[in-house]
């Protein structure tokens, strides 16, 4: 199974739990192979949360066999560094300090440290040392939130 087809199995599973997908790692070679998902929902995830989805997606796992041979299944929750992937992350993230990094320079220039200030469907704008960069949603290569402590 290609691993767009798995991650739509898996994708399906975790959400009939009333979670989301946030990313799913696969390193199926050398000698610790690993399938890692890291989920989230509105109210956060607790070990709990994350023993139910590993139970759940086990069991398609074991039903479906689409990973030839052995690995282990790590469910996580995103950390509080976490990834933002879609605009619904950046929406729900509005005002809080974020790291980018583009695919491509824009201007000269590849990673942004700011807070996010502003969203639509194609675009997010970040406040960096009080200049607004509207970055390409499709450029971002990487986005993660900044810690707060």
């Amino acid at each position: 199974m290609q691993s767009e087809g798995l991650e739509t199995l898996l994708s399906t599973t975790v959400a009939s739990l009333g979670y989301e997908l946030l990313e799913l790692e696969l390193n199926l070679t050398g000698k610790r192979r690993v399938v890692r998902l890291f989920i989230d929902a509105d109210a956060g995830i607790d070990l709990m949360d994350c023993e139910r989805v590993s139970q759940q997606v086990s069991a398609v796992l074991d039903v479906e066999d689409p990973i030839p041979g052995e690995y282990s299944l790590e469910v996580s929750s995103p950390g509080i560094n976490r990834k933002l992937f879609t605009v619904e992350h950046f929406r729900r993230f509005m005002g809080s300090e974020v790291k980018i990094e583009l695919k491509e320079p824009m201007d000269g220039r590849r990673r942004y440290r700011g807070h996010v200030i502003d969203v639509d469907d194609a675009t997010v704008t970040v406040k960096v040392d009080n200049t607004d960069f509207r970055l390409p949603v499709a450029e971002i290569e990487v986005a993660r939130l900044v810690p707060e402590y």
